[in-house]
């Protein structure tokens, strides 16, 4: 196509500036026009209290207004009225609506591709089977049956997409990549040199984050006599067992515990680890969907190892760096490898920088994207120009 792509992006995820990073990309291209229509009252439950939405780039048109249940991804719609107008303004190609199939914005998305002819494009994380009541059945299938392509966060999801019955197209990629301005190799330059591995993780304080594993691990390498220190940043409600299981395991003297990080500073706190651990453990209502702590630790040149749960072997790409969910002894021989064979431990970490240069940066992101829109276009071109008319 000779003209640039309009392409008008609906998430509550860009709310927050530092996740629009992917727009900024698309729109650089030159080969792509972006409007974003986000909500103007989202709740982040876990800061209880109202994000308004941030405007850091002037190559994005940014369109908001506010929606019922905010802070409810799967629930909340926007007003008709506003949806008719951005729409009539922006003029887009394509809708690209960033929810998932069974939400009550994708549907009203859907209705709205019906109407104008213009083709929808979800996104989605959601990668495990659950019970749906009936509505939210018939909406799935509504939307799945307007969909023209539907992007999957991980491969789990898009084996869901075809369960569901879905036909269309189908691509797996994460929803936002890595800023290579901000997780560069360059920060660890700075890093102080040590005979002791810093085994760090960086993340929620949760059961199914597998935290209690890296104890369990730790305690195995103590046994060898093997040297290192553990660096946990986070928090969350499991804080406090997670002490308990230290002192438990016998390693509570060797465990740093930095608190929470805020998303500016963990560029900072990954450039002091010489490994990043990702020890996530599959529950019956949860599984990894992807781990993007990975991909940043990996663009800074950080080795990284992590469970088999979810999406985190198919991020990483090397059987030796994943070891099997719950097995501490596993995670441990690849830490023991880790600190006996440094020159193994460095080789896996320009592989990781490599992984995400080639794969997961927000110019690799946008360049698929934008692909993707050209081959959904393609063969009718200048055709969605002409349903317009419809809602004017």
């Amino acid at each position: 196509m000779t003209n640039p792509i309009g392409a008008l992006i609906v998430s509550h995820a860009y709310v927050v500036g530092v996740n629009q990073g992917k727009l900024d990309a698309i729109a650089k291209t030159g080969e792509a026009e972006v409007g974003l229509l986000a909500p103007s009252n989202w709740k982040a439950p876990e800061w209880n209290r109202e994000l308004p939405l941030e405007t850091p780039y002037n190559n994005i048109k940014y369109y908001s207004a506010p929606v019922n249940s905010p802070g409810r991804g799967g629930a909340y719609m926007f007003s008709p009225g506003k949806i008719q107008q951005v729409i009539k303004d922006f003029q887009p190609d394509v809708l690209h609506v960033e929810l998932e199939v069974f939400s009550l914005g994708a549907f009203e998305f859907a209705i709205y591709s019906r109407l104008t002819g213009k083709p929808l494009v979800l996104f989605g994380w959601e990668n495990q089977q659950r019970h749906l009541p009936l509505p939210r059945q018939w909406v799935r299938k509504f939307v799945l049956d307007t969909a023209k392509l539907i992007i999957a966060g991980n491969q789990d999801g898009a084996d869901l997409l075809r369960s569901w019955g879905y036909t269309g197209l189908v691509e797996v990629m994460p929803q936002i990549g890595v800023d290579t301005q901000l997780f560069t190799p360059n920060m660890r330059k700075q890093k102080q040199t040590s005979d002791e591995l810093q085994i760090g993780f960086l993340g929620r304080l949760a059961h199914q984050k597998g935290i209690d594993l890296i104890f369990k691990a730790a305690r195995q390498l103590q046994e060898r006599g093997l040297k290192f220190r553990i660096i946990l940043c986070g928090s969350g409600n499991d804080e406090q067992t997670l002490r308990e299981e230290a002192q438990k395991q016998q390693i509570a003297e060797l465990v740093t515990w930095r608190g929470a990080v805020p998303h500016s500073k963990a560029a900072e706190e990954i450039s002091k680890f010489d490994v990043l651990i990702l020890p996530s453990r599959t529950t019956p209502t949860w599984k990894e969907q992807f781990g993007h702590v990975l991909i940043e630790a990996m663009a800074m040149g950080v080795p990284v190892v992590g469970s088999s749960s979810g999406e985190i072997p198919h991020v990483i790409g090397r059987s030796d760096l994943v070891f099997t969910e719950e097995n501490a002894s596993e995670l441990a021989a690849i830490l023991e490898k880790m600190i006996s064979e440094p020159e193994w431990r460095e080789e896996a970490g320009r592989y990781g920088m490599d992984r995400v240069y080639q794969n997961y940066t927000h110019e690799k992101i946008a360049e698929r994207l934008i692909k993707l829109w050209q081959k959904l276009l393609e063969p009718q071109v200048g055709t969605y120009k002409m349903a317009q008319e419809k809602l004017t």
